[in-house]
């Protein structure tokens, strides 16, 4: 549990460093006006994607297995769904990470986009029935299924 704390903690600085937990920094990426989140993403992506494509290869982590399907790009509910978490980042300017670094940081606003992600994944799992037929969404397992 302390190394998880630890974890966040850094990732938490890394983020209020670098700017993208900075509301001006998200509105200006969103208007091509600021250029360095993009950046920023670039490099999580190009960090991020010689792992997980051996994670899929080897189909394991140091935890156990793990199976990794084939990507389902454009499903209505992926295109919903993005277009949905897009709006809220560029009017919150910020997405859930950077929620809890600004609330860190003493930004009483951010208090707001917590309760609106809240209320958001709380109706989402209320209405996922209803949504899982309309945008064909995959059911939800629950645990682990190894007992």
């Amino acid at each position: 549990m302390l190394l998880y704390l630890l974890l966040g903690t850094a990732f938490g600085f890394i983020l209020s460093r670098s700017g993208a937990a900075d509301y001006n920094y998200i509105q200006g990426m969103f208007l091509f006006e600021e250029f360095q989140l993009y950046g920023i993403i670039a490099t999580a992506v190009a960090l991020s994607a010689p792992g997980l494509w051996l994670v899929k290869t080897v189909g394991r982590t140091w935890r156990g297995p793990v199976n990794i399907g084939p990507p389902r790009l454009f499903t209505p509910g992926n295109i919903a769904g993005g277009l949905l978490f897009g709006v809220g980042w560029s009017i919150a300017g910020m997405c859930p990470g950077p929620i809890f670094v600004n609330i860190g940081e003493g930004k009483v606003y951010a208090l707001a986009a917590l309760a609106g992600a809240l209320v958001g994944a709380g109706a989402f799992g209320t209405l996922y029935d209803r949504l899982q037929r309309a945008f064909r969404l995959p059911p939800i397992v629950v645990g682990t299924g190894q007992g």
